[in-house]
Parts: C-alpha cells; structure tokens; sequence
C-alpha cells in the first residue's frame, strides 16, 4: 500500500482542537488539508518531496496552510471543479488544476476523488489503494457535524451508504485516530442519524413547530455551548424530512403530513 503519514496539525476551531494533515507517496507527493503550518507538517512534506495539495473540502480548519505550502513547495493547487471561488475565498489561493470526482490526481500515486457531499456541498475523500482518506465524512467516536445551510443531510447519508458499500480497509478522518472498523463505524454514523431524524420527526408530530421547539423536543442532553449547532443539524434534518414529503418546513414553521410516505431512504 501507498504511504501515508498523518500529523495532526493544531486549529482551535476544530473539533479536538487539530486536523489530520496526510501526505501521500514519497515522491511528487501529495498533501492532503493542511489546516497550517507546523515544524513537523514541515519535516513530512520535505522528506516526501510534495509536489501536490489538495483538500477535502474548503472549510478554514483544513485550508489554512494551503497557501504556504503551495508557495514554500511550489506546488500544483488542486481543487474540485466547479467550487473554484469558494476554494479561492477559503483558502486564499487560486487553484492551478480541478479535478471530479471518479478521476485519478495526475502525479499523486493513484488518489482517486471520491463524492462524499453532506457535512459540506463541495466535500470530497480520496481514495488510495484500501485507504480512504475520509476528512469530514467519518470520525472513530461521536458524530460529524452536518448543519444548515451548508450541509445536506440526505446527501451526507447517501455518502455513508456509498462508501460502506465500497469496504475500504481503513478510513483517516480529518479529526481524531484512525478507523480501524469501517463498515461498522459508517453504520453506526448512520444509526445515529436516523435516531435523530426519528426523534425530530415525533417532535413534530407532537406539536413542535420552530426549531427552538424541535430543538428541545428531540435532543435530552444538555446543549449549552452547542446550543446553535444543535439548532442548524435540526434545521438540516428538517430539510431532509421535507424534501421526501415527511414533513412541511418553510424555513421557519413545521409542520407533519397527514399520512407519511413510504421510507425510501
């Protein structure tokens, strides 16, 4: 298999306070989300002579060493197609190359862009060998934030399914150890989500109408300092329901079907 080594490089904004930062191969190697720059992250990249970077998606704890490393390395900035602009806006750099997802990174010892949309509309994996370097999509405990207007719930659940259905032998997330039990850990974060969504959709049907209501309806623990968090993953749950006709949502009111549909999802 590929090498790949990881450094947790330190964001007080991200969830445990780093983000895993890989580089892959050993020569024209490829960095993957580098959240900023370390004495480490700066021995990896120079042992393995790095000539791409890349992120999983534009989100400031995973872009903000990018444009360091793009200048001190010279190296090529790659980027999903079509979010050129949020990529540039994010992380303060143009990309030099795009890729889709389905296609090999040139140079990068075979990466392959995985689809993975859900914790955000441009989040991509890459896939190496049985690896799959998963950034927001999976973590080994607790849950992936998956929040409006950003997120899309049905898209992240679709993601989870994809992926399971794959059977990678290890996934590294973007936060946290490795997963060294994939298919059980993507259907866990998938069981999970569904208790939400059923506990969202019995506030409803109970009477809770605004997403403070739902909100303390459906979630028993204690929320402070999570409070708006709890709020926009309601409101991206809320999006799902009404999008397969479970529920009416607005925007700001909800409110049940009169007879739900068939499960599809």
């Amino acid at each position: 298999m590929t090498g790949i080594e990881r450094t947790a490089v330190p964001y007080d904004r991200a969830p445990g306070g780093a983000t895993n930062a890989y580089v892959v191969g050993s020569e024209d190697a490829l960095l993957v989300d580098p959240a900023g720059r370390t004495d480490e992250l700066d021995a990896a990249v120079d042992e393995r002579s790095v000539a791409h970077v890349a992120v999983t998606h534009a989100h400031p704890d995973h872009v903000g060493g990018v444009a360091h490393y793009a200048d001190a390395l010279d190296a090529t900035v790659w980027c999903r197609a079509g979010r050129e602009d949020r990529f540039e806006r994010t992380a303060g750099v143009a990309p030099d190359k795009t890729f889709r997802p389905g296609s090999d990174l040139p140079g990068t010892d075979g990466a392959i862009a995985l689809d993975t949309p859900g914790h955000a509309s441009d989040h991509v994996a890459f896939r190496i060998d049985d690896t799959v370097l998963v950034g927001d999509l999976a973590v080994a405990e607790g849950s992936v934030a998956v929040t409006a207007p950003d997120g899309d719930m049905r898209a992240y659940l679709i993601a989870l399914r994809r992926l399971h259905a794959q059977d990678p032998e290890r996934l590294l997330p973007g936060h946290g150890p490795a997963i060294k039990a994939p298919r059980e850990t993507l259907a866990r974060l998938v069981s999970h989500r569904r208790d939400r969504e059923r506990r969202i959709e019995t506030a409803v049907r109970g009477g809770a109408r605004t997403l403070v209501d739902i909100v303390d309806a459906a979630y028993e623990k204690d929320l402070t300092g999570v409070r708006e968090m709890a709020v926009r993953t309601v409101e991206a749950h809320l999006e799902k329901l009404a999008v397969e006709g479970r529920v009416e949502w607005d925007g700001e009111l909800a409110s049940p079907r009169c007879k739900p549909p068939e499960r599809n999802l």
